[in-house]
């Protein structure tokens, strides 16, 4: 088995956030989001990963090579792939053409999902949804009688289906899905100046390539600020279900938590309140904050603050009494 994970996007919406790093590498509950990602897939896969293909822009050797360690914490070759210029989702995939071949899984990494199920060998492909009550604002599937894929509908403004594509594919042939994609490039098949994945899925649907899909019990997103701070919040509350949460730091004086939170080390928290759904990164400082549902990165001075529904980024200070917060790395408010 092999994953494609394309990340190539600027992360517009979550700014100013991914102005310093990129949007898969932002942290909830205490691990950046495609760490999770990768690891959400290697347990609904019924055989080992061989090769996880990351597909990046510009963003430089320190990332790419915490991208082959995450690849390598889970027994699988890393290798790196890039997309330079913005043209579409069957281009990001067709970037790690190299490793399209055999069982492949496409995971595009700004979600996360739960999900109860395994992939099977008998299954030619696999499109992960969640059933919505708005799919206006979404890619949506239609089945037949037997529960197969027949099409697929970008944001219908009348109803069609109600299971909203998530981003995450199983294809048994990859080689395949090569082909389909390169067909797109050589004919120049195109919406809005860009190549669509769902134009190459809809070619192997017509061609008899039988897709169903793959139901998950939740459905994560982390494309903006306010839906990040929620996937925190529920990534919190499913690792201590799963009793993966940990709180790493003993620097806490005066101070109440209420869990469940993720305290990364060396943190110090003073005379406050935190929590629940809390993640805080390395080195973190809080003196008399209270705290609770928010994102705040490594090395970030907290002072004198009531935050709720926050996310700060990393080398951050803030004194001031705001209650909603989305402040980027390297930045400094006294009020």
């Amino acid at each position: 088995m092999k994953v494609i994970v394309p990340m190539a996007g600027r992360g517009s919406r979550l700014r100013p956030h991914t102005l310093t790093i990129p949007k898969p590498l932002v942290p909830v509950g205490g691990k950046p989001i495609v760490h999770r990602l990768v690891a959400d897939i290697a347990r609904v896969c019924a055989e080992p990963i061989e090769e996880i293909a990351f597909v990046v822009g510009e963003f430089g050797e320190a990332v790419e090579q915490e991208l082959l360690s995450v690849a390598k914490s889970l027994g699988a070759k890393g290798s790196i792939h890039y997309q330079l210029e913005a043209l579409g989702t069957a281009h990001a995939v067709l970037c790690a053409s190299a490793a399209l071949d055999g069982p492949v899984v496409v995971a595009f990494a700004d979600t996360l999902f739960k999900a109860d199920f395994k992939i099977s060998h008998e299954d030619e492909g696999i499109l992960w949804v969640k059933q919505i009550e708005d799919p206006s604002a979404f890619g949506v599937v239609k089945l037949d009688a037997k529960g197969h894929i027949v099409d697929f509908v970008e944001k219908p403004q009348t109803f069609v289906s109600d299971l909203a594509m998530i981003g995450i594919y199983y294809f048994k042939d990859g080689a395949r899905l090569r082909q389909e994609l390169q067909y797109l490039i050589d004919n120049n098949v195109v919406k809005s100046g860009e190549y669509q994945l769902p134009d190459a899925l809809r070619r192997l649907t017509e061609a008899g390539v039988a897709f169903k899909p793959g139901t998950v019990d939740e459905w994560l997103d982390c494309g903006n600020k306010e839906v990040t701070v929620q996937t925190n919040q529920r990534v919190l509350e499913h690792d201590a279900e799963a009793g993966r949460l940990q709180n790493l730091t003993s620097d806490i004086l005066d101070s109440v938590i209420i869990q469940p939170c993720y305290i990364g080390p060396n943190v110090r928290i003073e005379r406050s309140i935190v929590g629940p759904h809390v993640s805080l990164g390395e080195g973190s400082v809080l003196s008399d904050v209270n705290i609770n549902n928010a994102i705040v990165g490594q090395q970030t001075k907290l002072t004198n603050v009531n935050l709720s529904g926050a996310m700060i980024g990393s080398n951050a200070q803030f004194n001031g009494r705001a209650k909603d917060l989305s402040l980027g790395d390297y930045s400094s408010v006294n009020e």
